[in-house]
């Protein structure tokens, strides 16, 4: 790998990959990265992260909800992010969705902590049922990058340590 690609990946790996995230937002922002990479490399949206930032409100999960025809067309002219239909429409629904889950459980985060511990496959079935565009590598990667699921890294990676620091959830479902 680059210097340059070893750049862009090493923050995210460091810093935010398999650490528990507590901000509804930023989990709604992880759920639509990890379904926007559907097809392409993780280095691809990881060099866009701060256009789909901007392109969505900074993720507000309120703001996305609210978008109208023109803010989804908006959406698919900015070459900033993934222009993909299906992916638009499913990061607005999913706000919408998102928002119901926050009146029904209080956030989007304890939503998440109801349904701990599942296996992949009850966290597939559960997403597909709940959210547009998820998937099994989609449930899986969200789940892992957000400390729900083990194997963001093995005990070999020198982060694993500051992970497990964190106390992310799928340490206590051993």
């Amino acid at each position: 790998m680059s210097a340059e690609k070893l750049a862009i990946h090493k923050a995210y790996h460091d810093h935010q990959y398999g650490f528990p995230i507590h901000d509804d937002n930023e989990l709604f922002c992880r759920l639509i990265l990890e379904i926007n990479q559907a097809g392409l490399s993780w280095e691809t949206i990881l060099r866009k992260e701060a256009s789909f930032r901007e392109a969505y409100s900074n993720f507000n999960i309120k703001k996305v909800a609210a978008y109208t025809a023109a803010d989804r067309e908006r959406l698919m002219a900015d070459p900033g992010i993934i222009r993909n239909r299906l992916k638009i429409n499913a990061a607005i629904e999913n706000a919408k969705t998102i928002l119901q889950l926050q009146k029904d459980y209080g956030s989007f985060e304890k939503w998440l902590l109801a349904h701990h511990p599942k296996t992949k496959e009850e966290w597939v079935k559960l997403f597909k049922k709940t959210f547009k565009f998820t998937g099994g590598e989609i449930v899986n990667e969200f789940l892992m990058s957000i400390g729900m699921l083990p194997g963001a890294h093995d005990d070999s990676c020198a982060v694993y340590k500051k992970v497990i620091k964190s106390k992310p959830l799928w340490m206590g479902s051993k």
